[in-house]
C-alpha cells in the first residue's frame, strides 16, 4: 500500500524541521512549503491525503489556504495550527471546513494522534465514496417517506389508493415518526396536488381559539375580533386540512367538528352564513383514539367519520431496517441546511444508529444526525460523534428537581457546546432566532 502524503506549509522553518521530526518518515510521504503560495502548488500537484498549515503567513493565511485547497479537492483534511489564542479564527477555520485547530506549541504526542485520526478519516471517506454514489437521495424529496420495511410498503400502497379521492384519513403513530409528511404526500400526489394543504396542530390553541382557527369569524363575535377573519377550512378551499393532535380538542369542539364532517358545511363564529366544506379532512395522533373512545374521552361517532381510512405509522423501533435509507435521506437535508458536505456513514456508526430504540423517533434521529453533522470534521459521519439522548430505566433525580427554566438553560447550554457558540447554528438547532437565543443567553447568564 502506498504512503499517505502530508503536506505541513509553515512560513517557520524550524517550526517545519520540528513537525517533521515528530512523524515517522518511513509511515508518511512528508511535503514542506516555507511559503503559502508554494505549498498550495504542492497540494494542487500532489492531491495529498493531509494538509498541515499555519494560520498566520505571508501572502496567503492559512483560511485563505484552508477555502484554495477545498476547491482543488473537498475531502482533504486540514489542520490549521497557530501561535495566537483568537476564537474568531477558531470559528472561522472550522466554518470553513478545516479537520481541526492547534495551538502552539505542539505537543508530540498529541500532534501524532491528531495526524493519525485525520488520515483514519480521509481513508474511511475514500472506502466509503461507494457509498455515497449508491444512495444518492434527490433534494426535492425532502417530504418522501423513506424505507423499504413492509410496514413502509403497506403504508405506500394505502398512500396510492387514497391520494386518489377526497376520503377522510386518520393517521395514528407515536409522536416523531412522520404523520404530518404521510399527509403532505397524500395531498401532494394525488388530485389535491394544485390546491392548498393547510395544517393545524390542534394542541396548540385553546378551545375557543381553536374554533376561531378552524371556522373564523365576523368583526365583533368575540372580544378582540376586530375584522372578519377566514378560517382553516374555508382556507384550505377544495385542498386539504390537516388537523394534528386531533385527539386534544374539547368535546364540545368535537360535536362542532362532527357536525361539519356530517353536513358538509360550516359557519363563521359570530355568523350563519353557510360555508359549503370542499376540503379533504387528514387528521393524525398520537393517541389510540379507540381507546379513548372507550375511555369516554372522544367521541365515537366522530372516531368512525374521521377512521374512514386508517395509516398506522410504527415507530422507528418496529422497522429499524429503515434506519440506513432514514439516515442517508436525513444527511442529504441536513447537508443542505448547514452548508455541510457529510456524506458518508461508515458500517460501525450505522450499526451503531441499529441498535439504538429511538423513543423519539425519526424526530430524534434527525436531532442526533444534526448535532453529529456539526461536529464532523470531514465529509464522514464519526461514532465519537453521535450522542444518544438519555434512554435510562431510572429516573435521574436531579433533573426531576429541576425546574423549567433549569432544564431550558441547561440545554440551550448544551447545544451552544456542540455548535461550538456558532449561534446561528445553535438558533436553527432550537428551532429559535438570533435575536431569542441572544435574550435567553443574557437572562441565563449562560458563559462560553
Amino acid at each position: 500500500m502506498s504512503k499517505q502524503k502530508i503536506v505541513i506549509i509553515d512560513d517557520d522553518e524550524s517550526m517545519l524541521e520540528t513537525l517533521v521530526s515528530f512523524l515517522n518518515p518511513e509511515d508518511y510521504s512528508i511535503y514542506t512549503a516555507s511559503e503559502s503560495r508554494k505549498g498550495l502548488e504542492i497540494i494542487k500537484n500532489e492531491r495529498p491525503d493531509l494538509v498541515i498549515s499555519d494560520l498566520k503567513m505571508p501572502y496567503m493565511d492559512g483560511l485563505e489556504l484552508l477555502m484554495k485547497t477545498k476547491k482543488i479537492e473537498e475531502s482533504i483534511p486540514i489542520l490549521i495550527m497557530t501561535a495566537y489564542d483568537n476564537s474568531e479564527s477558531i470559528i472561522k477555520a472550522m466554518q470553513f471546513g478545516a479537520y481541526d485547530y492547534i495551538e502552539k506549541p505542539i505537543e508530540r504526542e498529541k500532534f501524532k494522534i491528531l495526524v493519525k485520526h485525520a488520515l483514519e478519516t480521509k481513508r474511511l471517506s475514500e472506502k466509503l465514496a461507494v457509498l455515497d454514489s449508491e444512495n444518492k437521495i434527490e433534494p426535492d424529496l425532502v417530504n418522501s417517506l423513506v424505507g423499504k420495511s413492509p410496514q413502509i410498503r403497506e403504508i405506500m400502497k394505502k398512500i396510492g389508493r387514497v391520494s386518489s379521492n377526497r376520503m377522510t384519513v386518520l393517521i395514528e403513530g407515536e409522536s416523531g415518526t412522520g404523520k404530518e409528511i404521510i399527509s403532505k404526500i397524500i395531498h401532494y400526489s394525488g388530485i389535491t396536488k394544485d390546491e392548498p394543504f393547510i395544517p393545524v396542530n390542534a394542541s396548540s390553541y385553546s378551545s375557543t381559539l381553536l374554533e376561531s382557527e378552524l371556522f373564523g369569524h365576523v368583526h365583533g363575535a368575540f372580544t378582540g375580533a376586530v375584522k372578519d377573519k377566514k378560517g382553516k377550512f374555508e382556507l384550505a378551499g377544495s385542498g386539504t386540512i390537516f388537523l394534528d393532535e386531533i385527539s386534544e380538542i374539547s368535546y364540545d369542539l368535537q360535536t362542532k367538528l362532527l357536525r361539519v364532517i356530517q353536513e358538509k358545511e360550516f359557519e363563521r363564529v359570530g355568523d350563519e352564513s353557510i360555508i359549503p366544506l370542499k376540503a379533504r379532512i387528514i387528521t393524525a395522533t398520537n393517541k389510540n383514539l379507540a381507546t379513548l373512545v372507550k375511555e369516554g374521552q372522544f367521541r365515537e361517532d366522530l372516531y368512525y367519520r374521521l377512521n374512514v381510512f386508517g395509516i398506522y405509522m410504527p415507530p422507528l423501533r418496529d422497522r429499524k431496517e429503515d434506519i440506513p435509507n432514514i439516515a442517508l435521506h436525513l444527511l442529504k437535508k441536513i447537508n443542505t441546511e448547514f452548508h455541510k458536505n457529510v456524506l458518508k456513514i461508515p458500517f460501525e456508526v450505522m450499526e451503531l444508529l441499529q441498535s439504538y430504540d429511538w423513543v423519539g423517533n425519526v424526530r430524534e434521529l434527525e436531532n442526533t444526525l444534526q448535532q453529529a453533522v456539526l461536529l464532523a470534521k470531514g465529509d464522514v459521519l464519526e461514532k465519537g460523534n453521535i450522542t444518544f439522548g438519555n434512554n435510562k430505566n431510572t429516573i435521574d433525580v436531579k433533573k426531576e428537581q429541576m425546574s423549567l427554566e433549569d432544564v431550558e438553560k441547561e440545554h440551550i447550554a448544551f447545544i451552544l457546546r456542540k455548535a461550538n457558540w456558532d449561534k446561528q447554528k445553535a438558533g436553527e438547532i432550537l428551532k429559535i432566532t438570533r435575536p431569542t437565543l441572544n435574550k435567553k443567553i443574557k437572562y441565563y447568564n449562560i458563559v462560553n
